[in-house]
């Protein structure tokens, strides 16, 4: 059993440091130090300085399964989820269907997606940092994938061709950088870069990987809330059809898809 008086001590200190889900972290830090998985003063100065609570734990739920995340890494969001719910969706009734995660980071999307269907994925990831994190979560998730370590900026490293491609690029203009809260600080800035305007990977993945989608498949972006428009018009402008943009369960605009026809 968890003790009490050490979530409560835990609850106080998180909030005279106005952690806003004070509550919450501290139940789950006392879970963690009960478990002797860290030790109390160490966790504490670690979210005292701004730590994401994700890195500290070192593990984080993602569509119901555990991925393990740290510094080096992007940490998985809940409001991804509607993507790898999409992208479900657009899979069902085709046979053993290839997927591409592009961007893959910790592996999240398309782990979710091949644990939820029967679709053979393959993951594009840069940093080297990020995929030891997409291996680990590979395995402890028990799903195969082949990993192409390349930069998504560049033409794919691949010939095979994909019946559905998601990606969750780079999206936040690099001005807005500077002024994110605290914690995404400390997320590595090339998982969160998307150039001037924000938009360099949509253009980019949407003009290089079209070749490899194929017929009436679909191209599958998270985007920024306020990026529906633009990156709409850069799917529509490279010719794919049906294009559409899906709010999240918060209300926001999350993800747009395309379909090659």
């Amino acid at each position: 059993m968890i003790d009490r008086e050490l979530i409560k001590e835990l609850e106080a200190a998180l909030e005279s440091a106005e952690i806003e889900s004070a509550g919450f972290e501290a139940r789950q830090m006392a879970e963690a130090i009960s478990k002797g998985e860290i030790l109390k003063e160490q966790m504490l100065k670690r979210r005292m300085l701004g730590e994401p609570f994700q890195y500290i734990l070192g593990e984080w739920e993602f569509y119901g399964l555990p991925m393990l995340v740290g510094p080096g890494v992007l940490i998985p969001r809940a409001d991804t989820e509607i993507a790898v719910e999409k992208a479900i969706e657009l899979l069902k009734g085709k046979k053993g269907p290839k997927v591409l995660d592009v961007c893959a980071g910790s592996g999240c999307i398309g782990i979710a997606i091949a644990k939820a269907s029967d679709a053979k994925v393959s993951f594009l990831e840069k940093s080297d940092e990020a995929i030891q994190y997409l291996e680990k979560n590979l395995e402890l998730n028990e799903v195969c994938g082949k990993i192409y370590r390349a930069d998504a900026l560049k033409q794919p490293p691949m010939t095979e061709s994909f019946d559905l491609i998601i990606s969750n690029p780079p999206y936040i203009k690099t001005a807005d950088l500077g002024s994110l809260q605290k914690e995404v600080q400390f997320e590595p800035k090339m998982a969160l870069d998307g150039g001037e305007d924000g938009l360099v990977f949509y253009r980019e993945i949407a003009k290089n990987y079209k070749p490899l989608i194929n017929y009436c498949g679909s191209l599958v972006f998270e985007i920024g809330f306020d990026e529906a428009d633009e990156v709409s018009k850069i799917l529509e402008n490279e010719g794919y059809k049906d294009v559409t943009a899906i709010r999240d369960y918060g209300g926001n605009m999350r993800v747009v898809i395309g379909t090659v026809k």
